[in-house]
């Protein structure tokens, strides 16, 4: 899973370490080496599972999180055992090989290659038959329809332009019946001036929806481009809600969570900074 502030199918990398400019900048292919990077710094949301965690799945003993904190309610799986998994933009050697361990069929699907390099680690170290496919999470044109009976995508659509080709994607790809797990941001959270945040002080900024590219200026944006961190997108409850209805799913289950964050422990006092669903595709 992606943090707020830190995931065209993509063989390799050919993009721009800073933008120049908003309109030549490809944002997908930055986020890319971006999220790589994060792999080398050493990002809470890129540390693998350790083997004691796997063995434990493995008796039945395990949770993962769509959000920072709080483990999403077992419930929301179903029988695990034999079910055919796809991790969206969820690599990092964390959900997918604890899903594979319980006995799921698990495929991890994600933009970066050091990110998915996590996951094909723990598979190799505790032989586990988890698949890895690089990709933009808009287009899984690489998978059949009704190719899966769970969707788990956990907070990671902030780092993509455009949420509703993500939310078609996933309908198509369910089976009747299937379900999509998924946490986001609380958009109200892109509306704060960041640097106030930091300061412990909520002061609205910006309007929603949000994009690190085209909201900041460049030397807003440098702060995050010249230490190669990935940009951001905040998403309208619209898009996030009605986008998942839109495309034909059924809302049935969910719940809010505090971020871990320095910049999200401010705006915890006030509301919760990430919200998790659970959806179902009719049968």
């Amino acid at each position: 899973m992606a943090s707020w502030r830190c995931d065209a199918h993509l063989d390799h990398y050919q993009g721009v370490v800073q933008p120049q400019g908003v309109n030549d900048f490809d944002v997908a292919a930055y986020n890319v080496r971006a999220w790589d990077q994060e792999v080398k710094k050493g990002n809470q949301w890129t540390q693998p599972v350790s083997p004691q965690v796997v063995e434990a799945a493995r008796r039945g003993q395990w949770s993962v999180v769509l959000t920072p904190l709080k483990a999403v309610p077992k419930a929301w799986f179903g029988a695990l055992e034999g079910q055919r998994v796809l991790g969206l933009a969820s690599a990092g050697g964390q959900q997918g090989p604890v899903l594979s361990a319980a006995g799921a069929d698990v495929t991890i699907f994600d933009a970066s290659p050091g990110q998915l390099s996590r996951d094909q680690e723990v598979a190799k170290r505790d032989g586990l038959g988890l698949k890895t496919v690089q990709g933009d999470m808009r287009d899984l044109s690489v998978f059949e329809d009704a190719s899966f009976d769970l969707v788990f995508h956990p907070v990671s659509n902030c780092f993509c332009p455009e949420i509703l080709p993500v939310w078609r994607e996933i309908a198509r790809v369910l089976r009747p019946g299937g379900a999509l797990l998924a946490g986001f941001c609380n958009p109200t959270l892109h509306m704060m001036d960041t640097d106030e945040l930091e300061k412990g002080r909520l002061v609205v900024r910006y309007a929603l929806p949000y994009s690190d590219v085209h909201s900041l200026n460049e030397e807003q944006r440098r702060k995050y481009t010249d230490n190669e961190e990935p940009l951001i997108y905040g998403h309208t409850l619209e898009d996030q809600i009605g986008g998942q209805l839109a495309a034909g799913l059924m809302l049935t289950h969910m719940f809010e969570d505090k971020g871990c964050s320095g910049e999200e422990a401010a705006f915890n006092d006030y509301a919760s900074a990430f919200i998790a669903t659970r959806a179902i595709k009719p049968g």
